[in-house]
């Protein structure tokens, strides 16, 4: 294992940002820096065609400071930092702490001064492959031979596709007692089978995610048998009747509701602006006394693609226990929901680049495992359906409603798989009726991160879910 390095691009900035940030205090109560190098880079190869570039979306190098002056906070970012332009940016910054005040931003006592306890480390994740060590014709060959090998697998493939894409980020953040740096990677892959019989075309796929590099490749060839199979069955999939039914949901399918049922809905800038219906249910029971659920970027947590040492406003990163054995607990914030709410920040103030402006954002949204086997869940199905393979999903905060694409629900009867699929699924519901339904969970848990999320259709930022297999009372369509 090897340590992700840090920037070279920052460590060159930090005497330059450590300087601005001098000259800013003399002028305001609170002043931070939040620094960036992130370099995305995403390499593709199907039947047709192959491909590798530079992520835009995920990538930037750049810093924004946050200043207050006791009655309003302002935000100036910039990717030029020069002893010669300090002056500027200062100047900058403060047109738009003037402006905030212009706009009736609330007084000092609303907004107070954020904490700056003293802080200062330099860590690192670890990856076994470096991606940019390992180069991009020997990736591109990798990927090419997954793809090959996925073409091989029945006669009836007509294209497949196989995908690697990682992340490295260093980011420092300074501020008058605070002085810490985090350097991270994570690595994401999918591979897909498209299979054809007469005119009927269907499709499977499968992602895979990792805090670490290049070492994932080896573990996506391991999943094509599985991949291929549910392809090949899936051409035999009948349309979904509609009605309630008990169903057990895989990891992938749990971590989704997860993230739409309570991600979303816990975000604590939606209780500011009144969006989300959880804000009055604080204490209540809105699951199964079986299900605690967390969110949070903490390595000693549940590590994957979402973790940090520290959110994009120095908050160092947690494990908040969202729902305790079936009563919710409490919500995920950024700095500013939890001083407009009176709580203390869960280190979940996330942006998508230095430009943007910081959100409460879910990081690792997962479901602690029960104590079920997973046959004898089956085995308690008299009839019912295993959903697989989530593709989508939508919420609504302010009335707790879910809406879900799965790809797969395998018929059960009797405790037994039937061999038919039914697909494409449609899963509804009102959340709490939908958590409180649940009365087996198994006991193993996985999570996965190959997605982002937008708040909106905006704002992306990398995510990861999970849980264990569950079973529950749920409407199909």
């Amino acid at each position: 294992m090897q340590k992700v390095k840090s920037s070279q691009y920052l460590q060159k900035a930090k005497p330059l940002l450590k300087e601005l940030l001098c000259r800013a205090q003399k002028e305001y109560s609170y002043v931070s820096i939040l620094a960036v190098d992130a370099q995305a880079y995403t390499y593709q190869v199907t039947a047709a065609m192959m491909s590798m570039g530079e992520d835009a979306l995920q990538s930037s190098r750049g810093f924004v400071i946050r200043a207050y002056d006791g009655q309003a906070y302002g935000e100036y970012s910039s990717n030029d930092i020069s002893k010669e332009g300090i002056g500027e940016i200062l100047r900058q910054l403060r047109r738009v702490v003037d402006l905030k005040k212009c706009e009736g931003i609330p007084s000092q006592s609303q907004y107070g001064m954020l904490a700056d306890e003293p802080c200062v480390f330099a860590k690192s994740t670890e990856c076994e492959i470096d991606p940019a060590e390992m180069g991009d014709e020997a990736i591109l060959r990798t990927l090419t031979a997954l793809k090959d090998q996925c073409m091989a697998y029945d006669e009836r493939v007509i294209n497949s596709g196989a995908v690697f894409r990682y992340q490295k980020y260093s980011k420092l953040f300074l501020s008058p007692h605070r002085d810490m740096e985090q350097n991270v990677m994570w690595s994401n892959g999918a591979l897909q089978i498209m299979v054809q019989k007469e005119r009927q075309i269907k499709y499977s796929f499968e992602g895979f995610s990792k805090l670490g590099g290049a070492e994932l490749l080896d573990a996506m060839g391991e999943a094509i048998g599985r991949i291929g199979k549910k392809a090949v069955d899936l051409l035999s999939a009948e349309p979904m009747i509609p009605g309630e039914y008990d169903c057990i949901c895989t990891p992938e399918v749990t971590g989704m509701i997860a993230h739409e049922a309570f991600g979303h809905g816990v975000e604590m800038d939606m209780f500011v602006k009144d969006r989300a219906l959880a804000a009055s249910c604080v204490g209540d029971y809105v699951a199964s006394p079986m299900l605690t659920m967390h969110d949070g970027a903490s390595l000693q947590g549940w590590p994957e693609t979402a973790s940090y040492f520290f959110d994009d406003e120095g908050t160092l990163s947690t494990d908040t226990i969202v729902i305790q054995d079936g009563i919710l607990k409490s919500g995920i914030s950024d700095a500013q929901s939890a001083m407009d709410l009176g709580t203390a920040p869960t280190g979940n103030g996330r942006r998508e680049s230095y430009r943007r402006k910081a959100y409460t954002r879910m990081t690792n949204t997962w479901f602690e495992p029960g104590k079920d086997r997973l046959e004898d869940m089956i085995a308690s199905i008299s009839y019912g359906f295993m959903l697989e393979d989530a593709s989508s999903g939508m919420e609504d905060p302010k009335n707790w409603g879910i809406q879900m694409m799965v790809n797969i629900a395998r018929e059960i009867r009797d405790g037994k798989f039937t061999g038919r699929i039914f697909s494409p699924v449609v899963l509804t519901g009102y959340v709490p009726d939908l958590l409180k339904s649940i009365t087996m969970m198994s006991d193993k848990v996985s999570l996965c991160g190959s997605g982002m999320c937008g708040k909106g259709y905006k704002e992306w930022v990398k995510v990861s879910d999970g849980g264990p297999y569950i079973k529950a009372r749920i409407r199909l369509g």
